[in-house]
């Protein structure tokens, strides 16, 4: 990638993370738009890049994250990315298959774009308003839903804003919940391509002219 196309696809993810759409569907559609090559390094970059934006969560949310009193919250967070990490492991081959496909990306989009139109006709009755009441089955029936995302084109954050409402929580905190969840999910799943490319391709780490070549 030259460094306008990586500052390009960093524009397109940070535009993207947060809103109810698939950033990594968005930057596969404009690597393609812009001719870049598809191999294991650019795969590893649209991974990472996440963590970056996932990251301004922290920041927004620092006094939610750090008090360490908050056991229960932790808790709760780590029972939700549980399905992400099993099933991402077992399907992580499947998955990159998948992210070849600017087709399966684009029919996705389309899908998750009619299924938002009538989300809140499907969930009328929210009952939880705070992160307290978050039951430990509802945050993994969350993370179950986040796993739609796997799923090339699926947005994490609408997919798991949609389980959050389907668990009775109001839209604005199966927001909040979707941000928190973002966190240790986009660390695993960097963690998890980092290492795995250390270990069966270590000079798609350590070569600078992967990234502006």
């Amino acid at each position: 990638m030259t460094p306008v196309e990586t500052i390009l696809i960093a524009i397109v993810e940070g535009l993207t993370e947060f809103l109810p759409v698939s950033s990594t569907g968005h930057m596969i559609i404009t690597s393609r738009i812009l001719g870049i090559e598809k191999d294991e390094f650019t795969k590893l970059f649209e991974v990472a890049i996440q963590l970056g934006a996932i990251l301004s969560v922290v920041v927004l949310y620092w006094n939610k994250f750090f008090p360490l009193n908050r056991k229960g919250f932790y808790l709760k967070l780590l029972v939700a990315v549980i399905p992400a990490l099993a099933l991402g492991f077992i399907f992580s081959k499947k998955i990159d298959e998948l992210l070849e496909s600017p087709l399966t990306v684009a029919v996705t989009l389309l899908v998750g774009g009619i299924i938002l139109l009538f989300i809140d006709k499907l969930f009328k009755t929210p009952t939880v308003e705070e992160d307290e009441q978050i039951t430990l089955k509802q945050a993994l029936i969350i993370g179950f839903w986040q796993c739609l995302a796997m799923i090339p084109g699926t947005s994490r954050s609408a997919a798991s804003i949609i389980g959050g409402m389907q668990q009775k929580l109001t839209r604005s905190l199966s927001a909040e919940f979707s941000f928190y969840l973002a966190v240790p999910t986009m660390a695993a799943a960097t963690g998890y391509k980092l290492l795995k490319a250390w270990k069966e391709s270590p000079e798609l780490l350590t070569n600078t002219d992967n990234l502006f070549s």
